[in-house]
């Protein structure tokens, strides 16, 4: 697939500001996409509100309704599951991996690097099969829970207020805040799942969760790890499940996506998240 963006920071716009931003990028951008030529989706500092700003420029320059964009709103072609796809996606990989090692998730202390929708909903599906998430991250640092971290509060912080994850600590005070996420690697855990960012684990950092006893890593992010850290994964025998694979998820549902756009169908939930299993 290929990869575009802009040098617009969204941090601290109005929902004003970021709507102009979009439609003023659609303006250049209508003309090199379509249904049968490129499709864009999704992905850091794009959500479904962004995507509907894309989308409704989109549709007023071309007078079309077509599949031209995926990640849309459900109201206006958008499929289920699309937005819980990428992080639904990483676990189901990862189970695999567990299930090849003879185990699962239940009981197993998980650190998520990232509060996007990746992380966000891989969270949700690791605790709905039994595991513990004791991290999570943005921009500013990380949050470490002991107990467990609710995920009511990060979609409420993150998702509505757009709020920064220290927050979180004010609200639960079993857990602490550090203001340095890469050391988000050091908080020992039964599995790793990367969400957030390119090259965020290092070799020291691959080094750190073999020791703490990590036994598989899952890419939810492209390419969070380097090549130095895939090869101390390797040498110790940790499970390893590449982005290029472990975070298909989105992609493949952006496709099933497509396809119902496509048939003029809407699948349900339980549907789409069928496929994207047997994907």
């Amino acid at each position: 697939g290929g990869k575009g963006g802009a040098d617009f920071g969204p941090k601290g716009k109005t929902d004003n500001e970021v709507m102009r931003f979009c439609q003023s990028f659609m303006n250049e951008l209508y003309r090199h996409i379509g249904p049968s030529t490129d499709i864009p989706a999704g992905d850091i500092g794009v959500g479904s509100r962004e995507i509907g700003y894309l989308f409704g420029q989109y549709k007023k320059l071309t007078n079309s309704f077509t599949g031209a964009l995926t990640c849309k709103g459900l109201e206006y072609g958008g499929s289920m599951v699309r937005t819980e796809a990428t992080g639904y996606g990483l676990i189901y990989f990862v189970s695999r991996m567990l299930h090849d090692r003879g185990t699962d998730w239940d009981g197993k202390k998980v650190s998520i690097s990232g509060s996007g929708n990746v992380a966000i909903y891989a969270a949700q599906k690791a605790q709905q099969l039994g595991a513990k998430v004791i991290t999570m991250s943005d921009s500013n640092g990380f949050i470490y829970d002991p107990e467990g971290i609710k995920l009511d509060t990060i979609r409420i912080i993150k998702e509505i207020q757009r709020g920064r994850i220290r927050e979180y600590t004010e609200q639960h005070k079993s857990a602490k805040f550090h203001d340095d996420w890469q050391n988000v690697w050091s908080v020992p855990c039964d599995i790793a799942l990367p969400s957030a960012t390119e090259n965020e684990i290092d070799e020291a950092a691959a080094r750190t969760l073999v020791k703490n006893g990590c036994i598989a890593v899952g890419e939810g992010a492209n390419m969070p790890s380097t090549l130095e850290a895939i090869k101390v994964f390797h040498d110790a025998g940790v499970s390893f499940g590449p982005g290029k694979a472990a975070n298909a998820g989105g992609v493949a549902t952006s496709g099933l996506e497509i396809s119902q756009n496509s048939m003029r169908l809407s699948w349900s939930f339980d549907e789409v998240d069928d496929k994207l299993k047997s994907i």
